[in-house]
């Protein structure tokens, strides 16, 4: 479509329960589904059917090298050229990508959230604008607890284990130094009024331009 202007990409990166998904849905609902093309990196990890459920548990899941970011790339690569996607269904429980896809249309802006999105150059330099959501560990931490109890089945134990082996190291390691690339850093997510205001006020004027 040559009379079509590039799509806004926009990256939204920060610590497992940092509030990434919600800054997203702030976007969402207030820039307008219908022009949001959204992305969670969580559905690009990758296929482990083939590992017995023990191997399975004790994959490091916040390592970039768990995540396809290839497959991330050529889908944001074809939504760039107004081609629609099928992105993976990842299921938390079993720590295994199901049969089903999630269809995707091209859209004026393509939003892609996850941990570790600004880690990666070849995912980093797919960004117009980079998001990174700040917020205190121990925060973090509570909300990673109650989301995979409630959501994912999980043991208390089991996520505080995870937490301590792989999830705050890796954090350290890839998640707090890929926050010096970020254009806008977010304290507190999309609690944060003010600077929520400002990042919609900008998409929008983004859009305008498109």
């Amino acid at each position: 479509m040559q009379d079509q202007i590039n799509p806004i990409v926009i990256g939204i990166a920060g610590g497992t329960g940092s509030g990434k998904t919600t800054v997203a849905n702030v976007i969402l609902n207030r820039v307008g589904t219908e022009h949001i093309a959204f992305i969670p990196h969580d559905a690009y990890y990758k296929n482990l059917n083939a590992l017995p459920r023990a191997q399975r548990d004790v994959i490091n899941f916040d390592h970039p090298d768990s995540l396809e970011s290839d497959l991330l790339v050529e889908h944001v690569q074809a939504l760039q050229l107004f081609k629609p996607v099928e992105i993976p269904i990842y299921n938390f429980t079993t720590h295994s990508r199901t049969e089903e896809t999630t269809h995707i249309d091209p859209q004026a802006v393509i939003l892609v959230e996850g941990i570790l999105v600004f880690a990666e150059s070849k995912l980093r330099d797919l960004f117009d604008v980079k998001i990174f959501v700040d917020t205190p560990p121990d925060i973090r931490l509570i909300r990673r607890l109650k989301r995979d109890i409630e959501e994912r089945g999980r043991s208390a134990e089991s996520v505080i284990l995870q937490y301590q082996t792989t999830v705050r190291p890796m954090h350290l390691e890839f998640v707090e130094p890929s926050k010096r690339h970020a254009d806008v850093i977010i304290p507190e997510g999309g609690l944060n009024t003010v600077a929520m205001d400002m990042v919609v006020a900008r998409i929008e004027a983004l859009l305008t331009s498109h």
